[in-house]
């Protein structure tokens, strides 16, 4: 089955692109709202969701691309579609001066809803500990 590709835009409330780019690029960042837990690793990052101890999944990704300051590019250690990279990225909005982030996902057809309910989810997790 092919992939769908998933585009989300959210925007953020701040006018930092060094905080912004740290919560989207770093182990730190991305642990305070993508997974309960994430390492750098030398080819990416390892992201874990769940108890350490009891039930929980780990996932790998690999940074395909990043460029400093607005994207980063990750494809997930376990995919076999080619096209469908994690892509996190930052523009500012000239008009606020604040910044947006933009999110490129890939899901099943059947699990489209369901991925775009756990960003939602990360979004709620973000602004909560972020305040973004």
């Amino acid at each position: 089955m092919n992939k769908e590709r998933i585009y989300i835009e959210k925007n953020l409330h701040s006018k930092s692109a060094n905080i912004i780019w740290k919560v989207i690029s770093t182990e730190g960042g991305l642990s305070k709202w993508i997974a309960d837990e994430v390492n750098e690793t030398p080819e990416g990052f390892r992201f874990m969701w769940g108890d350490p101890n009891g039930s929980h999944e780990i996932r790998e990704a690999h940074i395909i691309d990043m460029v400093k300051g607005e994207a980063i590019r990750l494809m997930w250690e376990d995919e076999v579609n080619p096209e469908a990279i994690l892509e996190l990225r930052m523009t500012k909005n000239e008009i606020t001066g604040d910044f947006v982030l933009h999110v490129t996902d890939w899901a099943e057809p059947d699990d489209v809803d369901s991925l775009l309910d756990i960003w939602e989810q990360n979004f709620e997790q973000l602004h909560r500990t972020c305040g973004l």
